[in-house]
């Protein structure tokens, strides 16, 4: 996919050509000029020169592998922090417990983490959240085999949903016992094969799998559920610097157009209320 041009085109050509996966990541021996630690912009890298993301790979169409490159709308926001701090941003695809519970940013092996990842307070006992930058619902996609129209049509059926997500947890919530995927691939997958009827998942990642025609044929969005969700990036606990060069980055966006662009890119019709400034979370 082309990347965004104008004044807020970013390093997003070297960045995500550089930005295959990182297989190893963490405390860089490299000084940085100050006194041995790695510092751009004020703020304290992981490793020199680079702004080290934390994900768990595929989520389009937030993060995923397109002709050999990770690209999507979070890695073009966090391109924009890199930028602004004057570094490249790399991506270590790890599992998602890993940095919802903070132990790879604890762990400095990452800076911070982007995936698509929902605010709540639960997990702020374990990170620290940028503002939100992206307000969230919920999805029930069916076989349009299984007369399923709703959500209150899931019970006594087979449905799916990805492991350590709050889609699994909100329909665990609602009574269900939902089989765990490890991946939104793995989620697809099993919807396909029969291994489920309907899935409960994010419903931007509905929209990017029913752009493929024969998943429109063959499935169909029985109920869009407001949850309430808005996604935040994540930095380890009381790192205050680097949160607030995410929200500086993010709140310019907002401001001169480029998230408009970047959301039209990578999410589709752009809405408002997607630009979300509130704190509130669910």
């Amino acid at each position: 996919m082309t990347t965004v041009l104008g004044h807020r085109a970013r390093i997003m050509a070297a960045t995500t050509a550089a930005a295959g996966l990182v297989l190893a990541a963490g405390c860089s021996s490299d000084d940085g000029g100050d006194g041995g630690k790695n510092t751009a912009g004020g703020v304290e890298l992981v490793k020199a020169d680079q702004l080290t993301t934390c994900t768990h790979l595929p989520y389009p169409p937030f993060q995923s592998e397109i002709d050999g490159k990770v690209q999507g709308f979070d890695v073009s926001l966090v391109d924009l922090v890199a930028d602004d701090l004057g570094v490249k941003q790399e991506i270590l695809d790890t599992p998602f417990e890993n940095f919802k519970t903070g132990a790879s940013l604890n762990a400095g092996e990452c800076d911070l983490a982007a995936a698509g990842m929902t605010i709540t307070e639960e997990r702020k006992k374990n990170v620290d959240f940028s503002d939100p930058y992206f307000d969230a619902t919920q999805a029930v996609l069916a076989t349009k085999k299984s007369g399923i129209t709703s959500f209150a049509d899931l019970k006594g059926k087979k449905t799916g949903a990805q492991a350590q997500t709050t889609g699994e947890d909100y329909a665990k919530s609602q009574g269900l016992d939902p089989v765990s995927f490890e991946s939104s691939d793995a989620v697809l997958n099993g919807l396909r094969t029969g291994q489920v009827e309907a899935v409960v998942i994010d419903y931007p990642v509905v929209q990017g799998w029913l752009k493929d025609k024969a998943t429109s044929d063959a499935f169909m969005v029985a109920e869009q559920v407001n949850t309430g969700e808005q996604y935040g990036i994540t930095v380890k606990k009381g790192n205050a610097a680097l949160r607030k060069a995410i929200n500086k980055a993010l709140a310019d966006a907002k401001a001169d157009g480029t998230y408009k662009k970047l959301y039209e890119q990578w999410i589709g019709p752009y809405e408002e209320n997607a630009a979300s400034s509130s704190s509130s979370a669910s």
